[in-house]
Parts: structure tokens; sequence; C-alpha cells
């Protein structure tokens, strides 16, 4: 049924019109989890649609106003969302449009928008690729007139102990010692050989793990967000970024790269801390490295930041509120 004028005027707005029953301000006040399309823009140029969780907030500075305007900020999120590419620019007319909308009860606007990115990947010989998701977080804030966006996400590599690597060397030499004991006559170079192609030669191997990056970036004004090359620039840093199609030459090449590219969580933090502070389009970033341990069952971590604003401390990247 149609709803004339007359009959909207008269419908009750009890979150405008209303005391607040208890006075106080607040942080933030809104939606969270609002599903929206998603348009973004790769580094080719072409723009596609993606599936996005948005959460949309202002404060509510007057301790007596009982609510905001909800529906005002839903709106807002659907029309900007659908009809210009993920930006900075973008968001700052989003934010704007939040305060704009909320003049007398507020003046700090928040979003939170998380989505996953798709890049296609080549596999290390074959020929062969196949596609990566990676976990994207953009949160953007305004405070009067000064926005700040930070961009988030998550690269997942493998880890090889350098520790283990070589307590499992000691025991293969050992294994060998065993094995040639005849020191009396010299030893064939088939012999040798055949004996490394043995499981004999291969009495131990170290522990290797899938390990994750998580990535906090700010990036500097005059930039874009660049989301694909800086998280290839980590991904080359590592090394060893999980693969997506791999047939056997893409496996061997892999291990190769894990043997001649043994790391700590320490050297992979101080790896990719490196990397981005030689990016001049990195304000600022920190850096949670995990290494999801396969020796014992809890991780090995390390954080690292470039630290304009201080460092991350421990629970940090779990606080996205």
């Amino acid at each position: 049924m149609a709803t004339d004028d007359n009959t909207a005027r008269a419908m009750p707005d009890v979150a405008s019109q209303a005391r607040a029953q208890v006075a106080g301000a607040l942080d933030w006040v809104g939606m969270a989890g609002i599903q929206a399309p998603l348009l973004l823009t790769d580094a080719e140029g072409v723009t596609q649609r993606v599936s996005a969780r948005v959460d949309a907030y202002v404060n509510l500075h007057k301790p007596e106003v009982r609510g905001i305007h909800m529906s005002r900020l839903y709106v807002l999120v659907e029309q900007a969302l659908t009809a210009e590419p993920l930006a900075p620019c973008m968001l700052r007319k989003l934010l704007n449009g939040f305060l704009d909308t909320h003049a007398d009860l507020s003046d700090r606007a928040r979003l939170c928008i998380r989505f996953e990115h798709l890049l296609r990947r080549p596999a290390l010989k074959s020929g062969h690729s196949g596609w990566r998701s990676y976990p994207v977080t953009v949160t953007a804030t305004m405070d009067g007139a000064d926005i700040d966006i930070e961009l988030a996400t998550e690269v997942v590599y493998s880890s090889t102990c350098p520790a283990s690597a070589a307590l499992s060397r000691q025991l293969i030499q050992r294994q060998f010692a065993l094995d040639f004991d005849d020191s009396s006559r010299p030893l064939r170079h088939s012999e040798v050989a055949a004996w490394l192609d043995s499981e004999q030669g291969m009495v131990a191997t170290p522990h290797a793990q899938r390990s994750t990056a998580t990535l906090r970036v700010r990036m500097a004004p005059s930039f874009g967000f660049a989301l694909e090359s800086i998280i290839d620039r980590v991904e080359d840093t590592l090394g060893t970024p999980v693969q997506t199609a791999v047939k056997r030459e893409d496996e061997q090449a892999f291990a190769l790269a894990n043997g001649q590219n043994l790391m700590f969580c320490e050297d992979a933090a101080r790896r990719i801390q490196l990397a981005l502070e030689g990016d001049e389009r990195i304000q600022d970033f920190s850096v949670r490295v995990a290494h999801h341990e396969s020796l014992h069952p809890h991780d090995a971590v390390a954080y690292a930041s470039k630290g304009i604003k201080g460092g991350y401390t421990p629970g940090s990247f779990d606080d996205h509120a």
C-alpha cells in the first residue's frame, strides 16, 4: 500500500523526538555488517564488483539526544558504493555525507569496509595459474576536516625453521658417516649420488609451516591505495608465498625456495619492515607475523612497525572497533 505525504509526516519518530532515558555522549553509534556491493579497480584499470560488509558510524556528542538517523547512513553507503570505485576521494565524500546529515549531532564519522580481493597468481614453473583471495579491511575515520585511512590485509606464506634445518643436516651427516664408515677405500661418485637419492640420504627433514603476515598500512595522502603492489612487495620479500596451481615441477621449485630461504618469525618481520620502510607511498605501518608451528601447538609471533604514531602491542590486531 502506498504511503502519502500526510501519513508519512504523521509517523512517530521516537529517536529524534524523545530525550535520552539516561544522558551521555557516545563515542560511536551506527550499524555493523551492512551487506553491500563494492566496485574495485585493479592495477590494469579493470573495475569489478565484489561483495562487502560495511560498518558505518558517527559519534553522538549531544548527551540529551536519544539517537542518530541510522537510515541516512545506510542510504549514503548504498549510494556511494554502487556509484564509483573504492578510492580515498570516495571515502572522504561518503564520510562528509555522514556528518552533513548529522550536523546537529555529530562531528566525527567512521567507516569500515571488509571484502575479499582476488588476484591471479602464476605457478612457479609449469605455466599454470590460479586465484588467491586476500582478506582486506579499509577503515576510514573523519574528525572535522581531517581523515585517516588505513588498509589491512593478510599474506600467507611458508616458513622453514633454520634451527630445525641445522639439526636435520647434523643427522644426515651422522647417517652418512655410519653408512660410509670404511675410510680405507675411496668413495665413488655414483655411490654418493645413489645414497643421496635414497631414504637414508634424508633421515631427517626440517619442520616448515604455513605462516601469516597481517599488515596494517596508512598511505601517504598523495597516493591511492596501491593494494596489489603492496601485497606483491611483501610476497617478494618473503620469497615463499603459498601457491595456487601446482604441478610436480612447481612443488619442486617451492621446495627449493623454502630450502634456500630459511627464516624465523623475527627474520620475516624484519624483512617486511625493511620493504615497507622503503616505500614512499606508505606513511605508517604495522606488521604481525605468526608462524603456525608444526613443532608445537602454539604460534611463534613477531611485531614490527614504522612507529610514527607509536608501535603496536600484542592484541591490537584483534581490535578493529
